[in-house]
């Protein structure tokens, strides 16, 4: 096979498409260079600001001691009655829950890039039955201050506390949640213990801002939460999705809805909060995501990863041309041609760092829809022939655009362009002779002068 000028110039248009790969391989580079950019805005906006915020609470922390007599060895007796202190938090869950949040998303730009920070306000209310603690100050039970716990993992992002109500009356709050453990958020201490023979009703309004999501941790033994926001992108994740949810351009509104009898939540945090640590922060909440859309950079990522076809097709174009035509293509021009694919994706991505992806989509494809048509009517010396490469180009230009808009039928789309192009190719050439094409080739270098055979080496030459 290599024996023909056929096969020198199937080997020779592979190693073109090769060749392509190391731009195409920096400009990849460069599109996670400039997003790395834009995460270090995010990380920038964190760190001045406030980060993901989750919040646990309100929930009545007790201390308690207890007595116990046991009967144990001593010193001075071989088996005596011995009392002996232990003294723990008691975590007293509500009953019920409600939270109802308004968010607004802020975007800040640094450089050309942007980053959203959000501001919330809630609402939220709660209720304690006593008979769920259980807790009977004894002789042996005694029950010390109780206080109530705010818990929230970015403590930076807590603004004005405008209301807080437990039972009717308004208390201080104060800060740290005054467990020994490493939660950080408020505490209201409540005074006497009387409160858990009363129960409470807490009503309080918490401004609180962050960046990234915002979560709740559902401990009422029945708990909602309503969301409205002025933010159109939401992410819905965590362990449980809102119930019902509506999402337009101008932002989104959701409800979240769970109980112990689905999340058995009641003993989950009984148990992580006495053990400590970092632990309580991974308990399952209601959560959603302020999330940047796809931006340019995850868009031109994906584009890219098609480069590799489009340069193939067209390529594979070029080569049915010269095989339908007398009309033969230099490497060289093959490269050219492909350099000005790679160049639409550096284009796209310079661009669409100032219009926007969808514009600077359209003005990369015509510019370079542009560009390969003028060079191509020139190496074709015809417009007729060029112009038609130039529409496939620009075709495939907006079929690429569509492949990147409709995840959900990317497969279904690009499996039919390329059973198009195939079949395409297989009809034009299925009459060829390509045995007698190549002999062709090879008789018509062997009628030409010794002399510029031995200049040119035609033997080895595939393009005139």
């Amino acid at each position: 096979m290599l024996k023909s000028p056929l096969g020198w110039k199937v080997v020779i248009l592979v190693g073109c498409v090769v060749l392509l790969l190391v731009p195409l391989m920096m400009v990849s580079n460069l599109i996670k260079e400039r997003s790395d950019y834009r995460d270090e805005v995010a990380d920038t906006l964190r760190q001045s600001s406030a980060g993901k915020q989750k919040l646990i609470g309100p929930l009545i922390a007790v201390p308690v001691t207890e007595v116990t007599t046991v009967m144990a060895p001593t010193a001075d007796d071989p088996l005596k009655e011995v009392r002996r202190k232990k003294s723990y938090i008691r975590f007293w869950l509500p009953e019920s829950l409600l939270v109802d949040g308004k968010q607004q998303v802020e975007s800040r730009k640094i450089g050309i890039y942007r980053g959203q920070i959000w501001h919330g306000d809630l609402s939220i209310k709660a209720e304690f039955d006593p008979k769920r603690l259980g807790l009977t100050e004894s002789e042996n039970l005694q029950i010390g201050e109780p206080f109530m716990v705010f818990g929230v993992s970015d403590p930076r992002g807590i603004g004005q506390l405008q209301t807080m109500n437990i039972n009717g009356e308004s208390l201080g709050v104060e800060p740290g949640s005054g467990l020994k453990n490493d939660m950080q958020g408020i505490h209201v201490p409540l005074g006497s213990a009387d409160i858990i023979r009363k129960g409470a009703k807490v009503d309080m309004v918490l401004s609180l801002n962050g960046t990234g999501s915002f979560s709740v941790v559902p401990l009422g033994r029945n708990s909602e939460m309503t969301l409205i926001s002025d933010w159109p992108h939401p992410g819905f994740m965590g362990d449980f999705l809102p119930t019902k949810r509506e999402i337009s351009p101008t932002g989104f509104q959701a409800h979240w809805q769970s109980s112990w009898f689905a999340n058995n939540l009641d003993g989950k945090i009984l148990e992580m909060l006495s053990n400590g640590g970092a632990s309580e922060w991974r308990l399952p909440a209601f959560s959603v995501n302020i999330a940047t859309p796809a931006d340019q950079y995850q868009l031109t990522d994906r584009a890219i990863k098609y480069a590799a076809l489009l340069i193939m097709l067209i390529f594979s174009a070029f080569f049915v041309f010269e095989s339908l035509t007398a009309r033969q293509m230099h490497p060289m021009e093959y490269l050219l041609v492909g350099l000005s694919l790679v160049m639409f994706y550096l284009v796209l991505l310079a661009l669409s760092e100032r219009i926007g992806f969808t514009p600077a989509w359209i003005t990369a494809s015509l510019l370079g829809g542009a560009i390969n048509g003028i060079y191509l009517q020139g190496v074709m010396k015809s417009w007729r022939a060029s112009l038609p490469f130039t529409s496939a180009l620009l075709v495939l230009y907006g079929i690429m655009w569509s492949l990147l808009n409709s995840e959900d039928s990317a497969l279904l789309l690009g499996t039919g362009v390329l059973f198009a192009a195939l079949s395409t190719v297989m009809i034009l050439t299925r009459r060829f002779d390509w045995y007698s094409i190549a002999s062709k080739q090879i008789a018509s270098k062997q009628k030409e002068p010794a002399a510029k055979v031995a200049i040119e080496n035609d033997e080895l030459r595939v393009w005139k």
